[in-house]
């Protein structure tokens, strides 16, 4: 017989099935589908009833935990299939963990519609506003409306990077449109993706070979790896730093000279002086 809060006595804590996926926050459906698909142990059968114990709650956050970062059933299959043999999921989630999570200090906010469109001088360019959730600079909030009408414009906006929308509001203020600031961000983004992929094959190629090699991967090396990481990341962002403020000032000075061209002699020579 359970208790009041649906767990079996004993010596663990145990639940059935409908306690426990209400304490992993989940459904009673996922706990079977999880099961179906191998990704969690059976329970213990007694009488009629199956019994679950902390060990499913454990695995059930994990598996929670690791969908939350991306990753697809089938992949979180295969990398408990790997850790069957008893050691402990925690070095290589520690190393999951650092690699997935955020790399900035930002802390989303929320915006509504009308502060959003005050803050573009009354702009209500749905193309533009479109083109921003298409990039992420904005997460519409459901509502009723887009219920009925799934192309309108949200009432409430989540904004994943409160610095790219602050950007785009200033340049606003310095007469550049926003679908333009959306274009170029498109642009600008498509050129850091290729710098990541730089970073991280570099890394690949000079670091990690010593953590990750053909054995499979402990405790002590993922912790080692992840350590990498997290020392790695200021390091990319201060060369990035770096770089970006060495070629925005040669590209700056080649604009500069290209526009006093056209200016008198000595104005022209005493400005290129001045470089």
């Amino acid at each position: 017989m359970s208790d009041v809060m649906g767990r079996v006595p004993g010596p663990r804590r145990e639940y059935l099935i409908d306690h426990l996926a209400q304490a992993a926050g989940t459904t009673v459906r996922n706990v079977r589908a999880y099961q179906d698909r191998g990704l969690l142990p059976r329970a213990d059968r007694r009488g009629r009833a199956n019994v679950y114990d902390d060990t499913h709650l454990d695995r059930l956050r994990l598996i929670a935990g690791l969908l939350d970062r991306g990753h697809t059933l089938a992949g979180i299959k295969e990398l408990l299939d790997a850790w069957e043999d008893g050691r402990s999921l925690g070095g290589v989630l520690g190393l999951v963990a650092e690699v997935t999570a955020p790399w900035s200090d930002e802390r989303p906010e929320y915006v509504e519609r009308d502060d959003l469109t005050a803050r573009f001088g009354g702009m209500r360019d749905p193309e533009a506003i479109a083109a921003a959730v298409r990039l992420g600079v904005l997460e519409p909030e459901p509502g009723p409306e887009q219920a009925q009408f799934p192309d309108a414009l949200a009432d409430r906006y989540r904004v994943p990077s409160p610095t790219l929308l602050d950007a785009a509001a200033r340049l606003y203020e310095l007469g550049v449109p926003l679908v333009a600031s959306i274009a170029h961000l498109q642009e600008v983004r498509a050129d850091m993706e290729h710098l990541a992929r730089r970073f991280v094959h570099f890394a690949a190629v000079e670091v990690f070979p010593r953590y990750v090699g053909s054995a499979p991967l402990d405790d002590v090396d993922a912790a080692r790896a992840a350590e990498a990481v997290r020392r790695m990341r200021p390091l990319a962002q201060a060369v990035v730093d770096a770089e970006l403020a060495r070629a925005m000032r040669h590209e700056a000075t080649l604009l500069l000279e290209a526009s006093v061209a056209p200016l008198p002699d000595p104005v022209r020579e005493a400005v290129v002086e001045e470089l």
